[in-house]
């Protein structure tokens, strides 16, 4: 199946005064299919949302980019304003922010925003515009009887779904849902989830950046975790979720975190992205670390399996550590 989304080395660098420099993304590549989700999982700060950005140039005007990001061929990092603005956000790629909040216009209702999303991106008149704003909000579990209210009457989980139904309306081939289940029960977070795993059953690309790894196990076909700006490990999400387990060291302790395993905090503290450490980053934080973690590895490996460790878990969990 030919990648909708191919990403290749892709860095995204802040200046800042005294010449120090945050290294927010550093060499991610990942392609992307039609069909398919992946879902891109790491601590907070590791870089996820801003990758995010990256590919909607939707980054402050400091920030120095390269590498190649090309949807169906056209590169989304040198496309320009006009092209990203008229072509690409919202027709080809849809999102669903972290922040609802700052994507919802305060002084229009629920209702009005959806319809001239429905109206712009569709051309639907009339009764159709209705009825495909009121289907958008409820394939996003929006309420209807909230959808004549204004943004600030809406509590934090109502915003985040109502984003949801705003990123669905214009059936973009390619999702981004930046922590999408933010606010919401455990039951919402299922059907939310739910409807995105049916949006990609329809055909579309979803790429899912999440902290929420039962929602990412319940979606995803591949995973990436992210660590200090770098994927460290890129694969299928059945064995990630199940046998034989994540590779990275760091990829398995989140995964031990989690409170239906062992519910084990992975030790430390991830590094500042100005001051990150020589070599692999998370080495001083890794009990496997040597002295070859002086160098940076790199992720090597099949699309089914790619790992940047050079002490990387070979063998189920189990079997490793007995």
């Amino acid at each position: 199946m030919t990648a909708r989304l191919s990403v290749r080395e892709l860095s995204v660098r802040f200046p800042l005064r005294g010449g120090r420099t945050v290294a927010a993304v550093t060499d991610v590549s990942f392609d992307l299919a039609p069909g398919e989700c992946l879902a891109l999982v790491g601590e907070s700060g590791c870089g996820k949302s801003v990758l995010a950005s990256a590919l909607l140039g939707l980054l402050p005007g400091n920030a120095r980019v390269r590498g190649a990001a090309r949807l169906d061929g056209l590169d989304l990092l040198t496309a320009g304003e006009a092209v990203l603005a008229r072509r690409v956000r919202g027709r080809r790629i849809a999102l669903v922010p972290q922040s609802p909040a700052s994507h919802l216009t305060p002084v229009r209702t629920v209702r009005s925003q959806l319809e001239e999303t429905v109206r712009e991106l569709t051309g639907a008149r009339g009764p159709k515009l209705r009825g495909e704003a009121e289907r958008a909000a409820e394939r996003a579990a929006f309420p209807a009887g909230h959808l004549d209210r204004y943004p600030h009457q809406l509590s934090g989980g109502l915003a985040q779904r109502a984003a949801t139904a705003l990123a669905l309306v214009g059936g973009a081939p390619l999702l981004i849902a930046d922590e999408p289940t933010t606010g919401l029960d455990r039951d919402l977070v299922d059907r939310t989830v739910d409807e995105l795993r049916r949006q990609v059953d329809a055909g579309h690309g979803l790429l899912l950046i999440t902290h929420d790894l039962a929602a990412a196990e319940r979606i995803a076909d591949r995973v990436a975790v992210m660590y200090a700006g770098r994927v460290v490990e890129l694969t299928g999400a059945a064995g990630f979720f199940g046998t034989p387990g994540p590779r990275h060291p760091y990829a398995r302790g989140l995964l031990e975190a989690l409170p239906e395993r062992s519910f084990t905090p992975v030790p430390g503290m991830p590094p500042e992205l100005d001051a990150l450490p020589g070599g692999c980053a998370f080495a001083p934080r890794c009990d496997r670390a040597t002295g070859a973690c002086a160098a940076v590895p790199a992720l090597t490996g099949a699309r089914a399996g790619a790992v940047a460790c050079h002490h990387a878990h070979s063998h189920a969990p189990e079997a490793a550590d007995a």
